[in-house]
């Protein structure tokens, strides 16, 4: 007896990208994805998503399903065989170490410290779950195709780099193209093509380091007035902008049907990049004259605002505005480390962030 194909979706988190995501899953997307499964470390996080999105459906009258699992995501090896018997088609990775919100709901001298060595530092904490999730895609054998959504310009060139599955990322450029599509309103036949980096999140200091965008192969200019708007609003805002272009993106990978978009990490490389998706394959979509390593290279350059540069063979070094900051509590820090050393970095991340917690940020 042969196994059933792949299909659907599983969303590993219980978090407020994760709600995000199922809650347009349930109403918002076509095609519908199917079976949409919450995979969660806490069994109420996860029924409460599942429960919430199955009356926005049926509310609805939309055929798409949530069923809630218990997942602890550091545990590969039952990951794996959970998805063996869930059998996804796309499994959308949204659990980290570390809150994006946390600077904002209980500041202390941990996010004084990121502050001041910028959102990278914190690479290790977002990238641990997400290799423990990819690995288990991998020991499973199941064909899905696994978008991670945890800081995916700096953490999906570590997955690639270990030979892990990558296929893309959500976020980031990601959100900026949708925002900048809001606002330009390119016409049927003019493609959105954006080369972004997370550090795009907002402005750059210099303007030449702004977004690239073009519509068609035509570039268009003064980028940081037309997001304006968009970086006025909170993160947590935006986070509905975020879950809905992933729900978006994951119920097309699921349905098979072609994709063009802007997205992170696509491929394993650094940064965001227009893409074109089909038949599950990922190829870039550049506009004409630019080249890939012209591409990568200015990602390389922009990633350097985030505090932290990862190449596409796997090498993480910390700027030294983020080597400064992090030398005043941990001496020992390399500046340059390889994928597989990350875990033992995010443990020594721990650790100094419970230390640092107990202190408040002035």
């Amino acid at each position: 007896m042969t196994a059933a194909a792949p299909a659907g979706v599983a969303v590993v988190g219980g978090g407020s990208l994760a709600r995000s995501i199922c809650y347009s899953l349930a109403l918002a997307v076509d095609p519908p994805p199917g079976t949409v499964t919450v995979l969660a470390r806490s069994a109420r996080a996860a029924r409460e998503i599942a429960c919430i999105a199955n009356t926005r459906a049926a509310t609805s009258a939309s055929p798409t399903r949530f069923t809630a699992e218990v997942l602890d995501a550091s545990d590969h090896g039952t990951a794996a065989r959970l998805l063996q018997r869930i059998r996804p088609r796309v499994v959308l990775h949204c659990a980290s170490l570390q809150s994006p919100w946390e600077s904002t709901r209980a500041p202390s001298a941990w996010t004084k410290l990121l502050a001041a060595g910028g959102f990278g530092i914190a690479l290790p904490l977002h990238a641990v779950l997400a290799r423990d999730i990819a690995r288990a895609v991998q020991l499973s054998g199941v064909p899905a195709m696994f978008v991670n959504a945890c800081y995916p310009d700096a953490v999906n060139p570590l997955l690639h780099a270990e030979e892990l599955p990558a296929f893309c990322g959500v976020g980031n450029s990601a959100t900026l193209a949708a925002s900048l599509h809001a606002v330009l309103q390119p016409q049927a036949d003019e493609r959105l093509r954006i080369l972004a980096h997370h550090a795009h999140l907002h402005a750059p200091v210099d303007p030449s380091d702004e977004v690239r965008v073009w519509l068609g192969d035509r570039s268009v200019e003064r980028v940081g007035e037309l997001l304006a708007s968009h970086r006025a609003c909170s993160r947590e805002e935006l986070n509905a902008v975020t879950g809905h272009t992933a729900a978006v993106l994951a119920s097309r990978l699921a349905a098979g049907t072609e994709v063009r978009a802007n997205l992170p990490g696509p491929l394993g490389l650094p940064g965001g990049y227009p893409v074109r998706i089909q038949d599950a394959r990922v190829t870039l979509d550049l506009p004409n004259g630019l080249t890939p390593e012209e591409a990568v290279a200015w990602q390389l350059r922009m990633a350097e605002h985030d505090g932290v540069v990862v190449t596409p063979s796997g090498d993480a070094r910390f700027g030294q505005r983020a080597q400064e900051a992090l030398s005043e509590h941990l001496a020992d820090v390399p500046e340059c480390h390889r994928a597989p050393e990350v875990k033992v970095l995010a443990l020594q991340l721990l650790s100094l962030r419970e230390k640092l917690r107990r202190k408040p940020s002035v």
